[in-house]
């Protein structure tokens, strides 16, 4: 994992040279990356934790994230019973540079933009050429608001992107994680769960 992982980190200053090339119509500010923090959806005091370890890249993530996790939102989420909270896994370089997008829009905006990047996983994960998977990321981005000088901020954060990998490292070693998506609910631990078993133990926990 620890070549993996140096090769993942080689990765951001081969895409950080490649971006510095680029000229762009858009000015103002630039962003900064969310690091060092948790993302979490629902009640800080939610009788009820999910932690999900995902990858962006990862097929069977996206099934949860489209087909399981608005049922989840809309049962136990929104009505305060579970806080969700989600841990990025960094298997491959697309992943990371995924998730420097995503926290790139800020808190408000990164469940919005793990969405779209789920709902559009094939456009932006398979290509084989960088430039082509910078393109399509570039093109979430702007759904969500941001402008191209923006993002590209963020994916030139080489220092944020060392401490989002340190945080993944420490998060998989403490939690046991091998595969994704893998979740602790109230610390016990389940690999990619059906809904109808994560309803089952989460009621469980009101009995």
């Amino acid at each position: 994992m620890i070549k993996a992982l140096r090769i993942i980190l080689l990765s951001i200053a081969i895409l950080t040279a490649s971006l510095a090339s680029y000229s762009f119509s858009d000015t103002g500010t630039t962003n900064t990356v969310v690091s060092g923090k948790e993302m979490v959806r629902g009640k800080k005091n939610a009788p009820v934790t999910i932690i999900e370890y995902a990858s962006f890249t990862c097929p069977h993530c996206a099934t949860f994230h489209r087909d399981i996790f608005p049922k989840l939102e809309k049962e136990y989420i929104q009505t305060g019973k579970v806080r969700f909270v989600y841990r990025e896994v960094y298997f491959d370089a697309p992943g990371l540079w995924a998730a420097l997008v995503a926290r790139c829009g800020g808190e408000d905006r990164y469940f919005g933009i793990i969405k779209l990047l789920y709902e559009k996983q094939k456009l932006w994960s398979l290509p084989t050429s960088q430039e082509k998977i910078v393109s399509e990321l570039l093109i979430i981005a702007r759904q969500a608001g941001l402008n191209d000088l923006q993002t590209t901020s963020c994916l030139k954060d080489s220092e944020a992107a060392q401490s989002l990998v340190k945080d993944f490292q420490r998060n998989v070693k403490n939690d046991n994680i091998s595969s994704t998506p893998s979740f602790l609910i109230n610390e016990k631990l389940f690999n990619n769960i059906s809904f109808e078993d994560i309803k089952a133990e989460i009621d469980s926990s009101f009995n």
